[in-house]
């Protein structure tokens, strides 16, 4: 395996973040009063926190903003009287409590943190990433975390990998492989930096993107044979 350095994207390639996302948004509003999610609350708060994301990365708008602006539009949006910025911190601290891993990425986090160096990459807020990996069980397998926040650039940008870059032991395009389940921001990343990427496709989704991953798996435990 030529590969030495494993730059892996954290939610939902690692980390389960569909699950999370959908627990710390239920006790976040049980904690704020209310017993039931009123129907499409959720649907409205993700339709909303994605559109935030997308213009993270494209520098529109800071991590601080968007922390606390998605459940300002959300609650707008229902006219509900609820304080936005509580909601941030208790969704925040919450995300570390209900950490929920993609099946194999312990095994594979394991074997190859004994073949190399292995690196998280993150359009996140960093205390929040560090905590979460932290309570994964991952932590012992990575060798650092760099986060958008930490950055001050988001994936897909250029001057994000060579932050990552910078974290790594001895760094070599040649022996890189950023690890990731976004064609948009992961693989499109990889693409524009000049490394070889793997995308992890679990839902079978066509390519319709620029984006061109080196290699494809629809599960963690096909990185190794596939990267072989």
């Amino acid at each position: 395996m030529k590969h030495r350095l494993f730059l892996f994207d954290l939610d939902d390639t690692l980390l389960d973040f569909r699950a999370s996302e959908h627990l710390s948004f239920q006790h976040t509003m049980q904690v704020l009063g209310l017993d039931a999610l009123p129907d499409g609350l959720f649907s409205e708060y993700q339709a909303i926190n994605v559109a935030l994301w997308r213009s993270l990365e494209l520098g529109e708008v800071t991590t601080a903003f968007l922390k606390v602006e998605r459940f300002r539009m959300t609650f707008l949006a229902r006219r509900m009287d609820l304080d936005p910025q509580a909601a941030s911190d208790i969704y925040l601290a919450s995300l570390a409590n209900t950490v929920v891993l993609i099946d194999g990425a312990r095994q594979v986090c394991e074997t190859l943190a004994a073949i190399g160096e292995v690196g998280i990459i993150t359009n996140g807020a960093e205390q929040v990433q560090k905590l979460r990996i932290a309570s994964s069980g991952l932590q012992d397998y990575i060798s650092f975390v760099a986060t958008s926040e930490g950055s001050g650039h988001a994936k897909p940008d250029v001057r994000f990998f060579e932050y990552a870059a910078r974290m790594a032991r001895p760094f070599s395009k040649d022996q890189a492989i950023i690890i990731g389940d976004r064609l948009d921001a992961d693989i499109l990343g990889a693409n524009r930096y000049g490394i070889d990427s793997c995308w992890f496709n679990r839902d079978g989704l066509a390519n319709t993107s620029a984006a061109a991953p080196t290699f494809e798996v629809a599960a963690l435990d096909q990185i190794i044979p596939a990267i072989k």
